[in-house]
């Protein structure tokens, strides 16, 4: 099986670099000076026991690539790019080919299923940064990644037991999950945080966590949304911690990383964005979910300087947005 790492960005290339230095069948899809560093020197990876430059090859769009009928796709740019990349990927490739979507949120399966005859969920805790062009650090140990996947929306197939092994063989833990979604949305649960550092600044934003994940507590609860328990999900992710890495400082989640390298839109509105629709289709009100929705977009596309509001002023605006709306 040839694996296709469609965004080779921080997860991406870590899945992808360690899949290739594993001695698997690996194409990488990127852009602009990261794709040319990456065709120019390899894709530098560095790993609490590797540092190498790894000749994988590397494509600027799927047209570029000649598909074949053992390919598997895996899916790792940010949510915002999904659908155009879904577009881009079926003119190339065809609707049978298996789509993987190793992302956060809970919104990709859908989009790619719309399109694709086989797609699957990717449960990620891939501890990974990527703030130079061609270079992906990932800190994750013992285990690489914890990488669990089954198909959406349900079952395990020859796809998912191939993939696994492989992954298994490369480093990371890969359950084969029949369900695979619960645990994402348990994921999910964690990502809601992810725009808040930039808001608050790293220390002072635990109020705002906290809120966020009660109100997408009633909504899960409201909608009915089976999600894996706190315990479950922590004895599958603990299986790999962050390890320090000498003179390679980590640069804080997906969100921030977009940040420092400079983007304008970021991954919240289906993060955050989930639990907001979620609370507007079945009557549960999200002002907290909603302000920090709104609020990472503004630092975002504005460059407000991160870290400028506290907790207590968000959630003063959330309270106020509560008060003067029925559903916030």
């Amino acid at each position: 099986m040839r694996y296709v790492i469609y965004g080779a960005g921080a997860v991406g290339g870590a899945i992808g670099g360690l899949l290739h230095h594993a001695g698997f069948d690996v194409a990488l899809i990127a852009r602009g000076a990261h794709l040319d560093a990456i065709r120019e020197h390899g894709l530098h990876l560095v790993t609490p026991n590797l540092d190498a430059h790894l000749p994988v090859p590397a494509f600027a769009s799927p047209s570029e690539i000649a598909f074949r009928q053992d390919d598997c796709v895996l899916l790792a740019m940010k949510s915002q790019d999904t659908v155009a990349a879904l577009e881009a990927l079926r003119a190339a490739a065809g609707s049978a080919v298996p789509v993987v979507c190793a992302q956060n949120g809970v919104a990709n399966e859908r989009e790619a299923a719309r399109r694709f005859d086989r797609v699957y969920g990717m449960l990620m805790q891939l501890p990974a940064t990527h703030l130079k062009p061609g270079e992906i650090v990932t800190e994750g140990g013992p285990a690489a990644g914890v990488l669990d996947t089954g198909r959406f929306p349900l079952g395990v197939d020859e796809v998912v037991e191939r993939l696994c092994a492989d992954l298994e063989a490369s480093g990371f833990v890969a359950a084969r999950s029949a369900a695979v979604m619960r645990l994402k949305y348990a994921k999910l649960l964690r990502n809601l945080g992810n725009a808040v550092p930039l808001i608050t600044g790293a220390a002072g934003g635990r109020p705002v966590v906290h809120a966020l994940r009660a109100e997408a507590d009633a909504v899960y609860r409201a909608a009915g949304i089976d999600c894996a328990p706190t315990e479950e999900y922590a004895a599958r992710t603990a299986l790999c911690d962050i390890v320090e890495i000498p003179g390679v400082p980590r640069s804080g989640n997906s969100t921030m990383q977009s940040v420092l390298r400079g983007a304008s839109t970021l991954e919240t509105d289906y993060l955050n964005g989930e639990i907001t629709a979620l609370g507007v289709e079945f009557g549960v009100p999200t002002p907290v979910n909603r302000v920090v929705q709104d609020l990472s977009a503004e630092f975002a596309r504005t460059g407000r300087t991160p870290g400028t509001m506290t907790a207590e002023q968000v959630l003063a605006l959330a309270a106020a947005r509560a008060a003067s709306s029925p559903i916030s």
